[in-house]
């Protein structure tokens, strides 16, 4: 053959070449939008790299896809690969170091090219899926210049004349999952971190508002806690009853994070702070322009509370009108938002709270009878704190901590203090010790609380033992404590404390109290 015509062969030759690169260029763009468009589907790139090796095998001829992503120990763990699921790869592959050419890929930090598998000696094919008479790439994903995996793959053809065109192909595939490793890798990690914070602050709510924060060992508080222990458990509707500054909504805060419904919402309404028409728009929402000012739908209480505990205080304040619409939502579980002709169904439980004698207000008409047994299937009685003086002690510390920690400090009570505290009948209950000891602990100026900083504005004086005139001996209305005055009447009653507490016009649990608080000891006659 002539020069001449060497020269065209030649040329024939590299044109088809430069044609066939041109056909493996598109196909390489192609694929790569492929893989790009995938990758941006999803952050979580354990559902996305999959995806990514089926593109590259069926639209970019490159075959027996392999991904494997660095493990805290310091190994390869492979955990994709195209064809095979990574759970029938037993026990899982793993590679260190410079072992295999994976392994060496991780050592030098650089893409690997094989002419031929079987060629290499360091090949290990762990996997078993690749053909030893084809080529072989590997090459580093990177996560800001770091090493975090390795993606492998086999082209098709064992005549491969574009492998390092093939090889740069699959770099930018590797650059492209590592910018989404790097994404996911951050999101994994700040949602790891929301969770460890949602459930620190939920441990710390359940503590805030569970069983620990209401004090009190007096028989009457073991039977609501036993009660609360016991309905928790269920969707039953409460209704909690007792004195105001009792400690209701502590109570429904207790049943609420101890019952299956924790996850979800309480939302809470005094029924008794707002007027009948803005009460319904609260619990039961409204759609845009059912009012004046409606400029928008909004969600009551109710559909706020789907899935969790709806706490309505002070329920007997609601007025007659009112409560035929409440009952048709705690019978059905459905209402109409004002304005609004859909009903919309929720689920959630209710805890209802009153002060007030409600057999008395359905005697009288005030109250709805449907509707009073329709709350009162689980009732739960909260004595007042003049009936439990015996978790003063107990109460006191509780809260002290609570102002001690608003206030950046520690506080403490002396037993005169105490001793005057449990002198008093509480007519505020809870709230007004709370109340005493707030003041107190501002009135100190070390943190001690003597009997002196205990002060009761506009009942100075202690409510008196009221004693019966015709029973109570002379010098104990002489006498200048109270601990005189009780050491008095036992003398009186023979030391028999039933009859020394009806002298005093105690409780036997009030009079022997007293004796303990008061260091009072039997003396022989």
């Amino acid at each position: 053959m002539n020069t001449a015509g060497m020269k065209r062969e030649v040329e024939t030759r590299d044109g088809a070449i430069h044609a066939q690169r041109h056909d493996l260029h598109l196909v390489h763009l192609d694929a790569l939008y492929g893989v790009s468009q995938m990758l941006s589907h999803s952050l979580d790139y354990r559902e996305t790299i999959q995806e990514v090796l089926r593109i590259l095998d069926e639209s970019a001829a490159l075959g027996r896809g392999l991904i494997s992503v660095l493990e805290p120990d310091g190994s390869l763990l492979v955990q994709c690969v195209h064809g095979v699921h990574p759970a029938h790869l037993e026990p899982p592959v793993r590679y260190q170091s410079g072992e295999g050419v994976l392994g060496f890929v991780m050592e030098k930090n650089r893409t690997v090219i094989l002419r031929r598998v079987q060629e290499e000696r360091r090949f290990s094919n762990k996997t078993g899926i690749y053909d030893p008479l084809l080529p072989f790439i590997a090459t580093p994903i990177k996560v800001a210049g770091s090493l975090q995996g390795v993606l492998a793959v086999q082209p098709q053809s064992g005549e491969d004349e574009f492998l390092e065109d093939r090889a740069h192909f699959l770099e930018m595939i590797a650059n492209l999952i590592g910018q989404s490793l790097r994404l996911s890798l951050q999101v994994e990690l700040e949602k790891r971190s929301l969770l460890e914070e949602r459930d620190l602050l939920r441990r710390a709510v359940r503590h805030q508002h569970g069983f620990d924060s209401v004090a009190g060992r007096s028989g009457a508080m073991r039977r609501v806690f036993e009660q609360v222990r016991l309905v928790a458990k269920w969707n039953t509707t409460v209704l909690i009853r007792g004195e105001t500054g009792t400690g209701k909504e502590l109570i429904a805060n207790a049943i609420h994070y101890n019952s299956p419904r924790a996850r979800g919402a309480l939302v809470k309404l005094n029924c008794a702070a707002l007027p009948e028409n803005l009460l319904e728009s609260e619990l039961f929402g409204h759609e845009r322009g059912a009012f004046t000012g409606a400029v928008c739908s909004r969600k009551g209480r109710f559909e706020q509370a789907d899935g969790g505990t709806l706490f309505l205080d002070e329920i007997g304040e609601i007025s007659p009108a009112f409560q035929a619409k409440m009952l048709r939502v705690l019978q059905e579980g459905e209402f109409e938002r004002v304005g609004g002709s859909r009903s919309i169904k929720v689920d959630a439980r209710i805890i209802a709270a009153t002060h007030r004698d409600l057999e008395a207000a359905v005697d009288s008409g005030d109250f709805r009878e449907d509707l009073f047994y329709r709350l009162n299937v689980m009732p739960l009685n909260l004595p007042p704190l003049r009936e439990r003086l015996e978790d003063i002690p107990d109460i006191c510390h509780h809260l002290l901590l609570k102002i001690g920690d608003a206030q950046k400090r520690k506080l403490r009570i002396a037993d005169a203090a105490l001793c005057r505290l449990a002198h008093y009948d509480w007519p505020g209950n809870v709230r007004e010790l709370e109340n005493c000891l707030e003041r107190a602990a501002v009135l100190s100026e070390d943190g001690q609380i003597d009997e002196e900083l205990i002060r009761f504005p506009g009942r100075e004086r202690p409510a008196p033992a009221r004693s019966r005139p015709d029973a109570a001996p002379e010098d104990m209305d002489a006498a200048s404590s109270e601990r005189e005055r009780v050491i008095a009447a036992l003398k009186q009653a023979g030391w028999v404390q039933a009859k020394a507490a009806r002298l005093l016009n105690m409780t036997s649990r009030q009079i022997a109290y007293r004796i303990q608080t008061l260091k009072i000891e039997r003396q022989r006659l």
